[in-house]
């Protein structure tokens, strides 16, 4: 059993197992839980990136950890997904002030949640973690929406584009081969086989021809018997 659930008092194990499971069954909008059986101290979820932000359609893995003297101290977020951010350091820890000095024992791991997906919509640039994000969000923020998003389609969305599970155009790339067991490809004769057929037929009426050519002939053969016949009847 993890050292934190271990030090933590009862009924704080039973208010968290409470919290947990209603947040599993009645999430945020646009955020999942995922509690584990073994550690009830460490919470992943996912937040999906709010529309109009450069984070749109992206899922963005995070994780809270509770110590062990949670609830009268705030819990630790971090964001497993890498996220260009002010106020998202480069280990992933969030700096946002309900896991700071607003905190309180009856604010409940729902509000961090809910808190933490709206520094999504509404980054703090004054108290940035990441001090570039923060500057181009104050000087430039073309150049800063440009970043945010281009990380978002890398890591959050699965490639550049966010295109990696899109189907293929059937139509795109070679198209596949016909095999000779293609009926297509029987029902088509060969440019070869036309002279061969032609030349059976040239043959065939050819020995046609040759047939009635000997037929002729044995007929003149018969006929002259006849009239050998008669000659000698005649002489008789």
């Amino acid at each position: 059993m993890n050292s934190n659930v271990e030090n933590l008092p009862p009924h704080v194990l039973r208010l968290v197992y409470k919290e947990v499971s209603a947040l599993a069954a009645d999430p945020p909008e646009g955020i999942k839980i995922y509690p584990s059986e073994e550690d009830i101290t460490e919470l992943h979820t996912s937040i999906e990136g709010p529309e109009g932000t450069p984070f749109a359609g992206g899922i963005f893995r995070m994780r809270l950890v509770l110590g062990k003297d949670f609830p009268a101290v705030p819990p630790k977020g971090y964001f497993l997904t890498k996220i260009f951010h002010p106020n998202v350091g480069h280990k992933g820890e969030i700096c946002v002030n309900v896991l700071k000095r607003d905190w309180k024992a009856e604010l409940g791991l729902r509000h961090v949640l809910l808190t933490i997906k709206c520094l999504l919509i509404h980054p703090n640039p004054e108290s940035a973690l990441n001090e570039e994000a923060g500057r181009l969000l104050l000087e430039d923020y073309a150049e800063y929406e440009s970043r945010a998003r281009l990380l978002t389609e890398i890591h959050a969305m699965g490639g550049p584009g966010g295109t990696s599970g899109a189907p293929q155009d059937p139509n795109d790339g070679p198209q596949p081969k016909k095999h000779a067991g293609d009926p297509m490809k029987r029902s088509e004769p060969s440019v070869a086989a036309v002279p061969a057929a032609l030349g059976n037929g040239a043959n065939g009426a050819s020995t046609t021809s040759s047939n009635s050519n000997g037929s002729s002939n044995t007929n003149n053969v018969g006929g002259k018997k006849k009239a050998d016949k008669k000659r000698a009847l005649r002489r008789l």
